[in-house]
């Protein structure tokens, strides 16, 4: 198992798309192998390679890695993007709690039935604008750094901008009231690891359209 990490995972984002983006910002080749079928999926179960029956999983360092944010600390810890000590861990991991959970709500968005999207989008507009948002331009406002925590790159500056980036999705200009917000984007999308990440073929997946919800619906039988 030693090389580059392998990540197995369908041909999307889902869960997987905030490992690849931290492998990416860490400037971290990695594998891919992808679970394209339900067939796939089982084979992996019946190998019993996936302590939980579950994907994501990470081949790396000799080790099998299930749970997604077991993985992410993993990582952020290894290529030293989780601060310096306990107390800036502690922020990191509070700011990225903070995006996962907006996170999670765009990414289920296209796995809900038609009759509620258009009241589900207006939800994640209004928390990303007034419960999450607001957070990050006060704490860039309050310590006038770059970044987030300790004035270096971290998990938290790294997930943030997946963040913005999947919010710019669904309304373009969701960062309007936001400057320093605006400015952060500008910088991180800037640092060549993560520019590379972000040009066309790159290992970036395209955001979730219906041809590939019902692939997942497929392969997880959901």
């Amino acid at each position: 198992m030693a090389g580059k990490p392998k990540l197995h995972y369908t041909k999307g984002r889902g869960k997987m798309e905030s490992i690849r983006w931290l492998l990416a910002a860490a400037g971290v080749e990695f594998e891919e192998e992808f679970i394209e079928t339900k067939e796939d999926l089982e084979k992996l179960r019946n190998d019993g390679v996936l302590l939980f029956q579950q994907v994501p999983m990470v081949e790396m360092d000799g080790m099998r890695m299930v749970q997604t944010r077991a993985i992410l600390s993993y990582i952020a810890a290894k290529y030293n993007l989780y601060g310096k000590d306990l107390k800036e861990r502690a922020w990191i991991d509070m700011y990225v709690e903070g995006t996962t959970d907006l996170m999670g709500m765009i990414m289920y968005l296209p796995f809900q039935p038609a009759d509620t999207k258009e009241k589900n989008l207006a939800l994640i507009i209004e928390r990303a604008t007034t419960r999450y948002f607001p957070v990050y331009e006060k704490a860039l406002k309050d310590h006038g750094q770059d970044y987030l925590v300790g004035n270096k790159l971290s998990w938290a500056d790294v997930h943030l901008l997946e963040a913005i980036l999947m919010a710019e999705e669904c309304k373009p200009d969701i960062l309007s009231a936001f400057p320093l917000l605006q400015a952060f984007k500008a910088r991180i999308s800037n640092i060549p690891t993560i520019k590379k990440f972000l040009q066309p073929g790159s290992q970036r997946k395209p955001p979730t359209d219906e041809k590939f919800v019902a692939v997942v619906r497929k392969i997880f039988n959901i």
